[in-house]
């Protein structure tokens, strides 16, 4: 029996190819209809028999593009229509969109063969892409995915490219960003002054030879520039350090190829995959010794940043180059990456000396994902290109939610909910730069039109003084307030889907808590919609206060001051070398008076305290810099023991872990001459067993590891196995940054979950 079926599909179903496979699978099986990307999806109408139409929907499910994703799939019945024929329809726009914006997809194989195949017509290049791979986010403009709604669409395909496009069996069917030589971008050479050099391959082999006599590099690439070097070349990587204003924080490579990366480091399985995966993330590799890369590139690190060419244009150009080389974003130090190419001649201007420039225009900035393997599983630490904006499914339960979350000051992200989903935009960055906060705006702004956002209850953080509260507040009469370390332990519980009693470990360096104070060593249990601190660190002093962030010693000198009796510490000062004695009876006197002194609960802030307690770091050029380097000590050094701690009771039930004679037990190691590395891994050791003395006393079988400091592989891989031996079920982050990139879904998702529970949404 005949039956006319409408099939709508959402998810991640445009700019993947799915038209072009629903097409050849309705005609291959002689079925009838037409099918058409929505703004809120992929619809299709179809007649045959029964049978064939249940197979139809059958293979559809298990046969999808590999890009492709389905969150949802309605079938209804209908009239016969009489479709004799099976076509691609014109997209509608049709009321608000929800269909799905893809992340930029990294070349394919079968492209990247075109590329460098002497008898193609796209022989070396720049811009070749097919269905399966290039840009989506940065450069679509409007949904739904089509070439008149993105940058491509001032590119007239020649009659060749329509020919592709055109045909069902040719794998550029529908491709929205098909072009070749003769009608697609073109590639130049700039000098500093914007003077064309040279053009097409020309352009990009003096590019090649730039960088071999040790040029910078300004590259425009897919979601922003890249400043390229040649990685080996010491006195190039400290020029571009000087003029980036970037001190020591480590730089990306980009390598020619996997064997090239196997030379300078460690790549397992799981490592190799990821490399070699659609997003091509920055991947942190353990670092061989000895090694090509100039020490410039990643000072005292003993991991690399790298990853493989993810675009045509890099391909090329890294073919050519067959060097690592360093690939950082293209900005001064903490500015939005430069996007556009006469924005990158004053902007860059100062820092480079030649431009390799193409006239695909960029929507919008996209950095380079980071991620890290914990446990063998991925771990990302920067949400960007590949992996933004795709959503986090969630069971709304009937429920409409309009919510958008403006997130933290730092790494900042936005986040909202259209239906069933979370949509996370890529990483912004810090929002102290009025550059950084521009591009929050439009960022903001994008997603508010992309999905017709009108008046959503917005939520942010409970500090007064972020700017993306302060702004919050001036574009919405409603506001939600979530507490920082709620939203991270939100997301850690988002990312693993789940909402059931738990221990929240939410360790950072700095949160507006709910007394007022600056929070950041925090157990929190959740429980049916509700957060509750439960216990914390005893509290110590930054002296300074943003200074002491900046300047650690400072934090070491406040933890010593708390510690011993005024007639014991100037014997445990000696071990602190940075301060002058006029300097020393200052702070004294700051912690003695609590002046310009807040106090704060922060592990990340012990953390880096003890680094310049043992002479590891005393002033840092980067967030995290002291506590990185301290964790980085760990790895020479196998003991299993740790110090003493003792857990006290305060106000209102709240536990304080008292980390005081920790000090004292690591001040008598220090006297003692016991080794640098093994007093760091006691400390982190430390910090281990006080997770599970917690765990044990709140006694709830599941712990989420939240915040930036589980970051550390030394600290979350200890405690993990730790707690899975003293049976407890650890949760730890995967796709959502347990750093502050992720408070903003965390954020939205805490608010979900307390009206859930309550119905007031």
């Amino acid at each position: 029996m005949k039956e006319r079926c409408r099939i709508n599909i959402t998810g991640a179903v445009q700019g993947v190819g799915f038209r072009p496979f629903i097409y050849r699978l309705a005609r291959d099986m002689k079925l009838c209809g037409w099918v058409l990307n929505s703004g809120h999806g992929v619809v299709i109408e179809i007649e045959g028999e029964e049978g064939d139409l249940k197979h139809f929907i059958d293979k559809l499910k298990n046969d999808k593009p590999a890009n492709a994703f389905i969150q949802g799939l309605e079938v209804s019945v209908l009239p016969l229509a009489g479709y004799n024929d099976f076509r691609i329809l014109q997209s509608k726009d049709e009321g608000a969109p929800t269909a799905l914006i893809l992340p930029d997809i990294g070349t394919c194989n079968e492209c990247v063969a075109e590329i460098f195949d002497p008898s193609n017509r796209r022989y070396l290049y720049p811009f070749t892409t097919c269905t399966d791979c290039g840009p989506r986010y940065s450069i679509i403009e409007t949904l739904p995915f089509d070439r008149e709604n993105t940058t491509m669409k001032g590119f007239q395909m020649c009659p060749l490219c329509k020919e592709e496009y055109e045909d069902p069996r040719n794998r550029r069917f529908h491709s929205q960003t098909n072009a070749c030589p003769a009608c697609g971008p073109s590639v130049y050479l700039w000098d500093k002054k914007g003077r064309t050099m040279a053009d097409g391959i020309g352009a990009i082999k003096e590019a090649v030879e730039a960088i071999r006599k040790g040029y910078i590099l300004a590259m425009k690439g897919l979601g922003g520039f890249h400043l390229i070097v040649d990685g080996r070349n010491e006195g190039s990587v400290r020029r571009l350090r000087r003029l980036k204003h970037r001190e020591e924080k480590p730089f990306a490579l980009m390598y020619p190829s996997l064997e090239k990366i196997r030379e300078d480091c460690e790549v397992s399985r799981v490592e190799e995959s990821l490399l070699l995966s659609p997003q091509y993330p920055i991947v942190l590799l353990k670092r061989r010794y000895p090694s090509s890369i100039a020490d410039s590139v990643a000072p005292g690190n003993p991991y690399l940043g790298v990853m493989l060419p993810y675009t045509p244009l890099h391909h090329i150009f890294m073919k050519l180059v067959s060097l690592p080389v360093v690939a950082t974003s293209g900005n001064v130090s903490d500015e939005p990456i430069c996007t556009d190419e006469y924005e990158a001649l004053k902007r860059l201007g100062p820092m480079v000396d030649l431009f390799l420039v193409h006239n695909r225009p960029i929507a919008r900035y996209v950095d380079d994902s980071v991620v890290r393997l914990i446990m063998g599983r991925m771990m990302i630490l920067r949400r960007a290109r590949g992996f933004a904006p795709l959503p986090f499914y969630i069971d709304n339960h009937g429920r409409r939610y309009s919510l958008l979350a403006v997130g933290g000051h730092l790494k900042n992200t936005i986040a909202f909910t259209r239906g069933n989903n979370i949509f996370i935009s890529p990483h912004i960055g810090d929002l102290e730069m009025v550059e950084t906060f521009e591009a929050f705006k439009k960022v903001l702004h994008d997603f508010k039109s992309f999905y017709s956002m009108e008046n959503p209850r917005v939520v942010t953080d409970l500090h007064p003084h972020y700017i993306s509260t302060q702004y919050a507040r001036d574009f919405s009469p409603e506001i939600v307030q979530i507490q920082h370390h709620f939203a991270h332990v939100a997301s850690c519980m988002l990312d693993n889907h789940i909402d059931r009693p738990l221990l929240g470990v939410a360790w950072d360096g700095t949160g507006y808590g709910g007394d007022g104070s600056i929070w950041g060593g925090e157990f929190i249990t959740y429980h049916e919609g509700r957060f509750h601190r439960v216990a914390t660190f005893l509290p110590f002093r930054l002296p300074g206060g943003e200074k002491a962030i900046k300047e650690p010693a400072r934090i070491a000198m406040s933890l010593l001051y708390e510690t011993y009796s005024r007639d014991e510490l100037d014997g445990a000062i000696s071990f602190l070398k940075y301060f002058n004695p006029l300097q020393l009876g200052i702070l004294k006197k700051m912690l003695q008076r609590g002046l310009n002194s807040p106090y704060t609960t922060s592990a990340g802030r012990l953390f880096d305290g003890i680094s310049s307690l043992l002479g590891i770091r005393y002033k840092v050029s980067y967030e995290g810099q002291a506590a990185i380097e301290l964790e980085y000590r760990t790895q020479s050094h196998a003991t299993q023991e740790s110090y003493p701690f003792n857990v006290v009771a305060g106000n209102e039930g709240l536990l304080y872990i008292d980390w005081r004679p920790v000090i004292k037990a690591l001040v008598e190691d220090m006297k003692k001459g016991f080794s640098v590395n093994g007093i760091a891994t006691k400390f982190h050791n430390t910090m281990v067993e006080i997770i599970l003395y917690m765990a044990r006393y709140i006694n709830i079988q599941d712990v989420a590891l939240t915040g930036g400091c589980f970051q550390n592989v030394y600290l979350a891989e200890k405690v993990i196995r730790r707690l899975k031996k003293a049976g407890f079920n650890p949760f730890w982050h995967q796709l959502i940054p347990p750093n502050d990139g992720g408070i903003a879904a965390g954020q939205l998702y805490a608010v979900i979950l307390q009206n859930k529970w309550s119905g007031d949404l």
